[in-house]
């Protein structure tokens, strides 16, 4: 972890060099705000990681002796399908429409976006009495 916390903070001071140099050249608002945001969210998002990196073990990926497969290993579950992003898109499709064409949407969409999340975030859970 603590290659990508130096990558990202690298890439922040990259960011904010552009970002002065655009905002001096171009005098245009919208852009160099846009370029200061994202050196904001590298900093954080590396500064994260580098905090991070002190509280775990030392990975693969830091000991520059290590070989490809001793990062080998389970990465994780991933779920193999879920009809709740469906279910998700669908509401907020709709509560962007309800911007545009009149609030009113946003009565149908919420309900929909709130049964995609209830079942996005139980959507594994099956309760302590059907572990037996």
């Amino acid at each position: 972890m603590k290659v990508q916390g130096k990558m990202f903070l690298w890439l922040a001071f990259f960011v904010l060099a552009m970002a002065i140099v655009y905002g001096v050249w171009s005098k245009e608002p919208a852009g160099t705000t846009a370029l200061f945001l994202g050196f904001g969210l590298c900093v954080m998002i590396g500064y994260y990681l580098a905090f991070t990196a002190r509280r775990v073990d030392v990975g693969a990926q830091d000991n520059k002796e290590a070989d490809v497969a001793d990062d080998a290993g389970e990465v994780g579950f991933f779920s193999p399908h879920s009809w709740q992003p469906l279910s998700l898109g669908i509401g907020g499709a709709l509560a962007f429409m309800g911007v545009i064409f009149g609030w009113w949407l946003l009565y149908f969409s919420a309900p929909i976006i709130m049964i995609g999340l209830w079942g996005w975030v139980f959507e594994y859970y099956r309760g302590e009495s059907q572990n037996q």
